[in-house]
C-alpha cells in the first residue's frame, strides 16, 4: 500500500494536545493541593504525591511522544495483538493477585506495579474498532454483533473478577460507539430502562400503597405505556395502537375499583395487563409478520423477568457495602458517618468553595484530611473548595471541550477504524468524567473510577495518555494513504 511523506507534527491536533496539557497541570496542583501537608515544601518532593505523579507525568509525556512516531497503520495491525495480551494480563492478575489498598487488580512485576484493567480500556476499544473495520462487516448480523459483545464483555468479566466493579463498568460506555456504527436504537433504550427499573424498584420497593408495592407497580405501567409509544412510533395511524391501548387499560380500571372495596394487588393487574398485550402483539406478528411486534412483546417479556429479579441481584449477588452505596446514593438510608462519609464531606467542601474559592492551598476540608482518597477518586471536591463554582465549571467545560473536539475530529476521519476507536475514546472519557463527578456530589453511587488526568495514579495517567495519543495519531496520519 502506497503513502506519501507526511510531516505529523503538522498534521497532529494541537487544540487537544494543549487541552490534554492544561487539563495534567491543573491535576497535577489539585494533588499537590489534596495531599499537601505543613512540613512538605515543594511540589517537586518526590516523597510526596505530587512529586511522583510530576515522574508520571513525564512518562506519559514521553510515551506519548514515542505513540506518536509509530506508524498509525500499526494500531490498526496489532489491535488484536495487544487486546489478548492484556487479557492475558488481567487473567494472570486474577491467579496471582496482589492486595494493595485494598484492590487486588494490581500485578506486580519487579518494582514496576500496574493495573491492567486501566489499559483494557483502549485496548478493547482498539479490537471492537479493528472487527468493525474488517471486510464486509455488517453490525445487523447476529454473528458480527455476538463478537462485538464477546469482545466487550470479556475484560469486563475478568475486571468483574477482581471485584472491580466501577473500571469493568466503564466498557458499557462502547455501546454509545455501536449505535453510531448502526447498533438499533432500542438496544441503548433497553440498557437505559435496565438502569431505571433498578433503581426505581430498590428505591420505592418499601413503600406501599394499601398491599401494592409502588416501585414494581411503577415499572410496570412504564413498560405498558413504553410498549404502546414504541408502537406507535413505529406504526403510527394503525388501530392496533388503539386496541392495544383498550387492552391494557381494562384490567387496570376493573383492579382499581375493586380496591377501593377489597384490599387488591394492583401489581397482579398491571401483570395481567402485559400478558394481554403480549398475546396481542404475538397474534398481530404472526398476521402482519412484522418484526417491530415481536420485538415489543420480547422487550415486555424480559423487562417482567428482570424486574422480578432486582431483588434476588440486589440482596444476593451485590457485596454488603455495594448494598450500602447504593442505598445511600438513593436516600434509603443516612449514614453520613459511614459508608455516606466520604460523599457528605466532598459535598460539603465543595459547598464551602461558594462561588470564587477558598484559594489555592486554603481549602480546610483538604488540608485537615476530611475527605477520604482526596487525591483519586475525589479529587474533584479539591477544585470546588479551593476554585469555588467558577473553577469547577471552568474544569467541567475543559472536558466538555475535549470530548466535542474528539467527537469532531472522529466525524473526519477517512478510515472506519479511526473513526470508531476516536468515538470509543469520547465515550470512555464521558462515562468517566460523569460517573466519578456524580460520584463527588453525590449523584450516583461511589464505584471508585478516577478522574481522567486529575486523580493520582501512574496506571491511570498511562493509560489515558495511551487512549488519548494514539487516536491523535490516527487523526494526524488520516491523509498518509494515497
Amino acid at each position: 500500500m502506497p503513502y506519501r511523506k507526511n510531516n505529523i507534527w503538522k498534521s497532529i491536533d494541537w487544540w487537544s494536545i494543549s487541552i490534554y496539557l492544561i487539563l495534567v497541570i491543573i491535576g497535577w496542583f489539585s494533588i499537590y493541593a489534596s495531599s499537601y501537608d505543613f512540613d512538605q515544601v515543594s511540589i517537586f518532593d518526590l516523597s510526596g504525591r505530587a512529586g511522583m505523579q510530576m515522574i508520571w507525568i513525564i512518562i506519559s509525556l514521553v510515551l506519548g511522544f514515542s505513540l506518536l512516531l509509530i506508524e498509525s497503520d500499526w494500531y490498526d495491525i496489532f489491535a488484536y495483538w495487544i487486546y489478548f495480551f492484556i487479557i492475558l494480563l488481567l487473567v494472570i492478575t486474577i491467579i496471582i493477585p496482589h492486595n494493595i489498598r485494598g484492590s487486588h487488580s494490581w500485578l506486580i512485576m519487579g518494582p514496576i506495579r500496574f493495573q491492567p484493567a486501566e489499559f483494557a480500556k483502549f485496548a478493547t476499544t482498539l479490537a471492537i474498532a479493528k472487527l468493525i473495520n474488517s471486510y464486509k462487516f455488517d453490525l445487523s448480523d447476529l454473528k458480527n454483533f455476538i463478537k462485538l459483545l464477546a469482545f466487550i464483555f470479556l475484560p469486563m468479566v475478568l475486571i468483574f473478577m477482581q471485584k472491580e466493579t466501577g473500571s469493568a463498568l466503564v466498557f458499557f460506555a462502547l455501546f454509545f460507539v455501536l449505535y453510531r456504527e448502526g447498533m438499533p436504537g432500542s438496544i441503548l433504550f433497553a440498557g437505559f430502562c435496565a438502569i431505571l427499573f433498578f433503581v426505581i424498584d430498590i428505591r420505592y420497593g418499601n413503600v406501599q400503597w394499601g398491599i401494592t408495592e409502588m416501585g414494581k407497580l411503577i415499572v410496570l405501567l412504564f413498560i405498558i405505556i413504553s410498549s404502546i409509544l414504541w408502537i406507535y412510533t413505529y406504526k403510527k395511524g394503525r388501530s392496533n395502537v388503539k386496541y392495544l391501548f383498550f387492552l391494557s387499560l381494562i384490567p387496570l380500571v376493573i383492579a382499581y375499583i375493586i380496591s377501593l372495596f377489597l384490599p387488591f394487588d394492583l401489581c397482579l393487574a398491571a401483570s395481567a395487563a402485559i400478558v394481554l398485550t403480549v398475546c396481542f402483539l404475538l397474534i398481530i406478528f404472526i398476521r402482519y409478520k412484522a418484526s417491530i411486534y415481536l420485538h415489543v412483546a420480547l422487550f415486555s417479556i424480559i423487562s417482567v423477568a428482570y424486574l422480578y429479579s432486582t431483588d434476588y441481584v440486589f440482596n444476593e449477588l451485590l457485596e454488603p457495602h455495594q448494598k450500602v452505596r447504593i442505598e445511600v446514593s438513593l436516600g434509603i438510608i443516612d449514614d453520613p458517618s459511614g459508608a455516606g462519609y466520604n460523599v457528605n464531606q466532598s459535598k460539603i467542601a465543595i459547598g464551602s468553595g461558594g462561588v470564587f474559592g477558598k484559594g489555592y492551598l486554603n481549602g480546610t476540608q483538604t488540608k485537615l484530611k476530611y475527605v477520604p482518597e482526596q487525591d483519586t477518586d475525589f479529587i474533584f471536591c479539591t477544585i470546588g473548595e479551593e476554585k469555588g463554582f467558577i473553577g469547577s465549571t471552568s474544569v467541567l467545560l475543559l472536558f466538555g471541550i475535549l470530548v466535542v473536539r474528539i467527537i469532531f475530529l472522529s466525524e473526519r476521519q477517512k478510515s472506519i477504524f479511526s473513526r470508531v476507536y476516536g468515538y470509543g475514546v469520547a465515550s470512555i472519557l464521558f462515562f468517566h468524567l460523569v460517573i466519578n463527578i456524580g460520584m463527588v456530589i453525590g449523584l450516583t453511587p461511589v464505584i471508585g473510577i478516577p478522574l481522567p488526568f486529575f486523580s493520582y495514579g501512574g496506571s491511570s495517567l498511562l493509560a489515558f495518555s495511551t487512549l488519548l495519543v494514539i487516536f491523535l495519531r490516527l487523526d494526524a496520519g488520516r491523509n498518509e494513504r494515497l
